[in-house]
């Protein structure tokens, strides 16, 4: 883009690199949970953040699958995009949602889900979705920008179109139908994190971009998430 619109006139300049990375020994691969299959959203409680969606799909996909777990995690704030309370607890009521609240570490809910969603409308590179991986998830995330980068759709999860219900149901029963495909896109998962995402290999090539060399003492990484 920069190049396309004249910003950047010397394209031997322009390097693309991931924007963020996850420390993969603190967010070693756990093998999924037996059967019941479980889905995991780890948000801030904003619409834009795709819980509406995930909430719906819970209720349809639970209709039909009263055995499968729809877990949530995050917090209510005054954002003027957040869920309401009254819409948090009719999904609690009605049985669609496992509420979590907020998480100081995000690993255990992880390492317990047998796949990972994100249904976000817009992120950067989300960090839950890259510490799932490393954890050795499969994916189900929204083909936006930020969240497109870190799935290969039918390799390591789905990627399905952003507020499409239906879209996200048919990605969900596709592990209902074939529960063989969680171990094998969480393996996948984990291989794309080592490759692409690996802090180490992340923070070296944004120091060699702008040809700062590390000190030592740097620290390589980031505590884990708290829910954003």
């Amino acid at each position: 883009m920069f190049i396309e619109e004249g910003v950047l006139l010397d394209t031997t300049a322009a390097r693309v690199i991931n924007g963020s990375g996850v420390d993969l020994a603190h967010f070693s691969p756990v093998a999924p949970p037996a059967q019941p299959v479980s889905f995991l959203l780890i948000a801030r409680l904003l619409g834009d953040k795709g819980v509406r969606e995930f909430a719906e799909a819970a209720k349809r996909i639970r209709q039909r699958h009263p055995q499968v777990r729809f877990r949530l995690a995050g917090w209510l704030d005054d954002n003027p995009d957040s869920i309401a309370e009254h819409e948090l607890q009719a999904w609690i009521d009605d049985g669609a949602i496992d509420y979590l609240g907020r998480l100081d570490d995000v690993r255990p809910a992880i390492a317990e889900c047998s796949v990972y969603v994100l249904p976000s409308y817009r992120e950067g590179t989300p960090r839950t979705v890259l510490e799932a991986m490393a954890l050795g998830r499969a994916v189900v995330t929204t083909d936006a920008p930020g969240c497109r980068e870190t799935v290969a759709s039918g390799v390591n999860g789905f990627l399905v179109e952003v507020k499409n219900v239906d879209a996200l149901c048919q990605a969900l029963q596709r592990y209902l139908e074939a529960p063989a495909l969680i171990a094998q896109h969480g393996e996948a998962s984990r291989a794309r994190a080592e490759e692409r995402y690996d802090v180490h290999r992340v923070n070296r090539s944004i120091l060699d971009a702008m040809g700062v060399d590390r000190p030592s003492s740097c620290p390589a990484r980031l505590g884990p998430s708290v829910v954003r």
